[in-house]
């Protein structure tokens, strides 16, 4: 009976990192999330979000942005209502990826990264980046449209050796 199954509906995606050495440039992480059309799931975000914006229907929202790594515990989340999100919407990516103002960082150059996917008390996903060490940037979870059991989420670690304006026209493309 799969039909009771409801699938992922709202969940919180959050980011965390120790901040840069004093005297250091700034560790500046982002979460990034795409979303994508069923007509074209793999093809160029029609929306999205990032430090500074949301999804146009309010489905996807950053609502903490840091751009140092000081605080306690995660210093980024983003909002994903996936059970508002129209039918036309068939994937939605979310990544994160590293300012580089103070020159090439990579995800081993900064300490105690770590993101976690959760639904309500439930973790779906916690990762610490150690599998894309040399990326600049990577995916970590793609939710996709499954049929009328809702939305489904799989781990969709990809890391990339790209700035933030470049990891954006990547972010769809990272496949099983």
């Amino acid at each position: 009976m799969s039909g009771l199954n409801k699938g992922v509906g709202r969940v919180e995606v959050t980011l965390k990192w120790d901040p840069a050495r004093i005297g250091a440039p700034v560790h500046d992480l982002d979460l990034v999330a795409g979303v994508f059309t069923t007509d074209d799931p793999h093809g160029a975000p029609v929306h999205l979000v990032h430090f500074g914006s949301r999804s146009p229907d309010g489905t996807i929202t950053l609502h903490r942005d840091s751009r140092t790594g000081q605080g306690f515990g995660y210093d980024e989340a983003m909002t994903l209502e996936l059970d508002r999100l129209a039918p036309s919407y068939a994937r939605v990516v979310v990544g994160v990826t590293i300012q580089q103002a103070g020159g090439r960082l990579a995800f081993g150059d900064i300490a105690n990264t770590g993101i976690r996917v959760r639904e309500g008390y439930t973790d779906l996903l916690v990762h610490d980046f150690t599998d894309v060490s040399d990326a600049l940037s990577a995916t970590v979870v793609e939710f996709t449209r499954d049929g009328v059991d809702g939305w489904a989420y799989r781990p969709l670690l990809h890391g990339f050796d790209a700035d933030p304006q470049t990891f954006a026209t990547l972010l769809g493309s990272a496949r099983p």
